[in-house]
């Protein structure tokens, strides 16, 4: 094939597909035109490229062929602004979803925690059966306060992090099995009673509260959300109403999945100020208050700026285009 003369033959088709894809504005008939001439344009480069490979011509003209494309498809949307979105809309509009099954979670994970406490540190037997005298006196007079600071703070505050992260992980994606959160809840509020019990029996309760508040004020609050967020998602397989099973669940798991990848940040934080905060030299006051403003903020981002993207339509869920199809349900 002679590609001069296939040029000459196509260069007024050619140059009108790439001013059609450069044009600012499209009418309706100068729409269907620019799909027309990418198809004939296609067309040629796939002949071009089966009979003389890799040219310059081809080169010019798969790059007028990929502009009219994204005329039609549209550009994919600037990641800032995504990130923005994801920030400013749809997390805060997952987590506000969540806040009543969240206080949920954090009434039964204290209250469980409670029982266990005042059933361990009631029954001497109970007590002796976690470790000895020596054992139990060494955790609750130096054990327990040295754990914050036996580590560099920055290493301890990685550690704690990443562990933290990974449950609450955890908590989201195996939520739809509706037995791993569960599971969770009660393991945590276990280890809080057991803990606690301990430096109660001990007349350490003023240490345990001092050395919990500073960080867990935010770390456990995000680990409430995390459950929540998997109890949600197991409750849409249960419960879907009106739509099909499937698209319950997997929108929900769209939208709550969100804050899997949100609470990584939050939990960071929570890290810093165990590994940094808690074991610091500092007032009492001056520690827990900077635990407390980290949870304002959290509650603040939950409550207000999360009820005002809800307010205005967001569920944390993808784009209906992102999402996929969907199928029309009843009423």
């Amino acid at each position: 094939m002679d590609l001069e003369a296939l040029a000459s033959a196509r260069r007024d088709d050619w140059q009108r597909l790439d001013a059609l894809a450069r044009s600012s504005r499209l009418s309706g008939p100068e729409t269907d035109e620019l799909i027309e001439r990418y198809q004939a344009g296609a067309s040629d480069l796939s002949l071009v490229k089966s009979t003389a490979g890799s040219t310059a011509l081809g080169d010019r003209l798969s790059l007028s062929l990929a502009r009219a494309r994204l005329r039609f498809t549209g550009a994919p949307e600037n990641p800032l602004r995504q990130l923005a979105r994801f920030t400013a809309v749809d997390l805060p509009a997952a987590l506000h979803r969540l806040r009543w099954l969240t206080l949920a979670v954090a009434v039964a994970t204290f209250v469980i925690a409670a029982l266990y406490a005042w059933w361990i540190a009631g029954d001497p037997r109970a007590l002796a059966s976690i470790g000895s005298e020596r054992e139990l006196r060494q955790i609750a007079e130096e054990g327990f306060a040295a754990y914050y600071s036996e580590h560099p703070a920055g290493s301890f505050a990685g550690s704690v992090w990443t562990n933290n992260a990974w449950v609450a992980a955890q908590c989201v994606a195996f939520g739809v099995l509706g037995v791993w959160v569960p599971w969770v809840i009660m393991q945590n509020a276990q280890n809080l009673g057991v803990n606690a019990a301990i430096m109660f029996a001990y007349d350490e309760a003023d240490t345990f509260f001092l050395y919990i508040a500073p960080h867990g004020l935010l770390e456990l609050t995000c680990v409430f959300v995390a459950a929540a967020a998997g109890l949600r998602i197991f409750w849409a397989w249960v419960a879907p109403g009106p739509r099909p099973r499937g698209v319950a669940l997997a929108a929900d798991a769209r939208a709550l999945f969100t804050v899997a990848i949100g609470l990584v940040f939050f939990l960071f934080v929570a890290g810093l100020i165990e590994g940094f905060v808690t074991p610091a030299p500092w007032p009492w006051a001056v520690k827990i208050g900077i635990g407390a403003l980290a949870l304002g903020g959290f509650l603040f981002y939950m409550l207000v700026i999360g009820g005002r993207a809800r307010r205005a339509g967001a569920t944390g869920d993808l784009a209906a285009f992102d999402a996929g199809a969907t199928r029309v349900v009843s009423g």
